[in-house]
């Protein structure tokens, strides 16, 4: 039997919390019976992450558990699409491995993407901010919103956060957009958007719990010029039909996929 649910987590040498992160994904996913699987996918890790999620599947009960090795660091964007494509449930959700959004907060995605017939639903951390339990850094929060605008800017996607790694996805119409995607980096969040948004899917932006966490593998200082040349390539690609046939492709006929109400009622963060 299919699991209903898939959870990836892409994971760079995330060996100090990638435990703790994995076993609250297992017992939630068990606490509310769903039947799931938990993929992770190294990034080409130089630490113990490997050994880490091996330790933490020993723990999976039912749920079904996935280790993918990309060998070499090829950037997080390639990770979760690689997680995504062999994601064997009808919906896919990528999580941080730090779970800046707790799990629990799963439910919401999950509740809108049923009751709303949504295919791509995502946490935000800007359109409710009382939600967010710790701030970044003030440098770090405000070049979000920088980057944020530009992408509003160059692409003309509405949404107040396009890079909160919390985002779910209904496989049977993403795929064809998860697999054109070509960003491996920064700008990966907002080409899965911006193609799904052309191929004319339903997406909806879900204010999350959110604390930070210290750790990030991202500088804005260091990265804001490669962001930039992201989005701006995200655009350049479209203008040029590199996403034609995918959205072509995009079956928007197809049978809306659900899971069980009993699970969208199950535990919430508080």
């Amino acid at each position: 039997m299919s699991p209903l649910l898939s959870i990836v987590v892409p994971a760079y040498n995330e060996a100090p919390r990638l435990g703790t992160t994995l076993i609250k994904i297992l017992n939630y996913l068990n606490d509310n019976q769903l039947h799931s699987e938990l993929i992770v996918v190294d990034d080409g890790s130089t630490d113990e992450t490997v050994a880490v999620a091996q330790r933490s599947f020993l723990h999976a009960g039912k749920v079904q558990t996935k280790l993918i090795l990309s060998g070499l660091n090829r950037g997080k964007g390639h990770a979760v699409r690689t997680g995504l494509l062999q994601s064997s449930g009808s919906i896919a959700i990528f999580s941080d491995a730090d779970l800046s959004t707790p799990i629990e907060e799963a439910s919401k995605l999950l509740e809108v993407m049923n009751q709303h017939s949504v295919d791509i639903a995502f946490g935000s951390r800007a359109i409710d901010r009382s939600l967010i339990r710790v701030h970044q850094p003030w440098g770090r929060e405000a070049g979000g919103r920088i980057f944020n605008a530009i992408v509003r800017l160059i692409t003309g996607l509405p949404f107040a956060d396009t890079q909160c790694g919390f985002k779910a996805f209904r496989l049977s119409v993403c795929r064809p957009i998860i697999e054109a995607a070509t960003i491996d980096r920064f700008g990966f969040d907002v080409e899965l958007l911006y193609v799904a948004q052309l191929a004319g899917l339903t997406l909806r932006e879900v204010g999350v719990v959110w604390e930070h966490n210290e750790g990030s593998k991202i500088s804005f200082a260091r990265d804001s010029i490669r962001m930039f040349s992201e989005v701006t390539r995200i655009r350049r690609q479209a203008f040029n039909g590199t996403y034609r046939n995918a959205i072509q492709r995009v079956n928007k006929e197809s049978i809306i996929d659900a899971v069980p109400e009993s699970f969208m009622k199950g535990s919430r963060s508080v």
